[in-house]
C-alpha cells in the first residue's frame, strides 16, 4: 500500500516522546508499505539525519515548521473566527502544496496525519482513506478544567469550544483516529464525530535492544529523563526539587539526582537549588545513563498521553517511582510492578525505600522488566497494520474540505 505520512515533527534523531513514536511507527510501516513522508522541522535536518530517513521513506520532504506567534496578524484575526487561533496561525501553505503535489503524483492509498497539527494538510488529498494518528486532548481539556481564575478559565474555555468545534468539523473527513490510552479515548470519543472509530495505539519500547543494554546500576543514583523545555517536564521537577528532594537528603544525603535531556533556552535558576543535582543536558545514549541509574524518578502533575520515560526505565530494569499522573493509560500493579505516590512525603518515602534496599530494587527491577514486555515496538507496529489493513477494506469516499 502506498502511504503518505505527514509528520509535524522530523523524526531523526528520536530525541522526544513524538519523534521516538513516529520513527518506530514508520519502521513498522515500512516492513509491509511504501511511504511517502512530509515532514515539519523545527530545525535545520543533518545530511545524516535525512539519510536515516531514507532509508526508511522512498521520498522525504521536509518544511521548516514557524510555531504560533500570539501577536502575529492571522493570530489577531483568528480571534474572531471558530477555528483555533493555533491552526489559523501556524497554517503553512508550502506544505498543503507539498501535500497536493504528491498526491497529484504519487497517488496514495492511504493518508497518515501524525498528531492534530497535521489533521487539515491530509485533506489537500482527494477521495482517499485518512488516519489521525495519536490524537491527544488531555493538555488542552486539563487547562480548562483546572483553572480557577475567571477570567483565565473564560479564555481557555473558548479556546477548547473552538477546538471541539474544529474537530467535529475536519475529522468527519478521517476513516479512523488511534490514541495512546483508554482516558484519551473516552476524551476523544466525546468531541469527535460519533461516526468515528477511535482505537488504542499504545506507546512502546525496543525491547530487543533494550535487552542488549548491560550497565551496573550505581548505588545512590536517581535519575529523571526529560527535556525541562517541555513545560510538564519543569513542572514535575520544579516539584521534585522544592517538595521531595530535600526530605530524600535528608535520610539519604549520599543521593545524586541526573536530569537528562536538553536545557538549551530553559531558565533552570527559576528551579528550587539543591545540592547533588546534575544537568546532564541531551545524551547520545541515555538507556545506558538510565540502566545506570538506580531508579527513575516520575514526579508529574501534568500532561496527557502515556509516558515513554516510564516504559523505557522499566524494560531497561530500572525501578520507577511515580505519580498517579506519571503513569496514565499504562497496564501497571502499583507496589507490584511500579511505585506510586502523589504526596512528597509518600514520594519519598517510596524512593528510599528502592535506594536503601537493594533487595526491594531487584524485585522491582524484575517486575518492571515484565510488566512492559506487551508494550514492545514490533508487536504495537503490528497492530497498527492490522488496523490500516481494515480501513483501507473500507469502500469510503472522502470529501473535500478547507478551512
Amino acid at each position: 500500500m502506498r502511504i503518505l505520512f505527514l509528520s509535524r515533527w522530523f523524526p531523526y534523531p528520536a530525541d522526544n516522546g513524538s519523534k521516538i513514536r513516529i520513527f518506530n511507527i514508520l519502521k513498522s510501516l515500512r516492513a509491509e508499505h511504501e511511504i511517502v513522508l512530509a515532514s515539519f522541522a523545527t530545525e535545520s535536518v543533518s545530511a545524516s539525519s535525512l539519510a536515516a530517513m531514507q532509508t526508511i521513506c522512498d521520498e522525504v520532504h521536509v518544511i521548516p515548521y514557524r510555531g504560533f506567534r500570539a501577536d502575529s496578524r492571522k493570530a489577531r484575526l483568528g480571534l474572531f473566527s471558530p477555528t483555533p487561533r493555533s491552526v489559523i496561525d501556524t497554517f503553512s501553505q508550502e506544505m498543503f502544496d507539498i501535500v497536493s503535489a504528491v498526491a497529484a503524483t504519487w497517488q496514495p492509498e492511504l493518508v497518515i496525519a501524525s498528531q492534530i497539527d497535521m489533521a487539515r494538510y491530509a485533506l489537500a488529498v482527494e477521495n482517499t482513506h485518512r488516519v489521525l494518528e495519536e490524537l491527544e486532548l488531555a493538555v488542552p481539556y486539563d487547562a480548562y478544567q483546572n483553572e480557577r481564575h475567571l477570567l483565565t478559565r473564560l479564555r481557555k474555555g473558548l479556546t477548547w469550544w473552538k477546538l471541539e468545534r474544529y474537530l467535529r468539523r475536519t475529522l468527519s473527513a478521517f476513516d479512523l483516529c488511534t490514541v495512546v490510552s483508554v482516558g484519551e479515548r473516552e476524551l476523544v470519543s466525546k468531541v469527535c464525530p460519533a461516526t468515528l472509530p477511535v482505537h488504542i495505539v499504545p506507546n512502546g519500547a525496543d525491547l530487543q535492544r533494550m535487552d542488549e543494554v548491560h550497565v551496573e546500576p550505581e548505588p545512590d543514583t536517581l535519575i529523571y529523563s526529560g527535556a525541562l523545555s517541555f513545560y510538564a517536564n519543569f513542572d514535575a521537577m520544579r516539584y521534585f526539587l522544592g517538595e521531595i528532594f530535600p526530605l530524600i537528603l535528608e535520610q539519604a544525603p549520599a543521593t545524586r539526582l541526573l536530569i537528562t535531556g536538553s536545557i538549551q533556552d530553559v531558565a533552570i535558576d527559576q528551579l528550587p537549588q539543591c545540592q547533588n543535582v546534575y544537568f546532564t543536558g541531551y545524551l547520545d545514549d541515555v538507556w545506558s545513563a538510565v540502566a545506570g541509574s538506580w531508579a527513575s524518578v516520575v514526579p508529574l502533575r501534568l500532561g496527557g498521553g502515556t509516558r515513554l520515560k516510564v516504559i523505557e526505565s522499566l524494560a531497561l530494569g530500572t525501578p520507577v517511582i511515580s505519580t498517579h499522573k506519571g503513569v496514565e493509560g499504562l497496564s501497571l500493579t502499583p507496589n507490584e510492578d511500579i511505585l506510586l505516590a502523589d504526596d512528597p512525603h509518600k514520594f519519598a518515602e517510596q524512593t528510599l525505600l528502592v535506594l536503601q534496599n537493594t533487595e526491594a530494587r531487584q524485585r522491582f527491577s524484575q517486575a518492571g522488566r515484565r510488566a512492559v514486555r506487551h508494550y514492545d515496538w514490533s508487536l504495537i507496529g503490528q497492530q497498527l497494520n492490522c488496523l490500516l489493513a481494515e480501513t483501507i477494506s473500507q469502500d469510503r469516499r472522502f470529501p473535500h474540505r478547507t478551512f
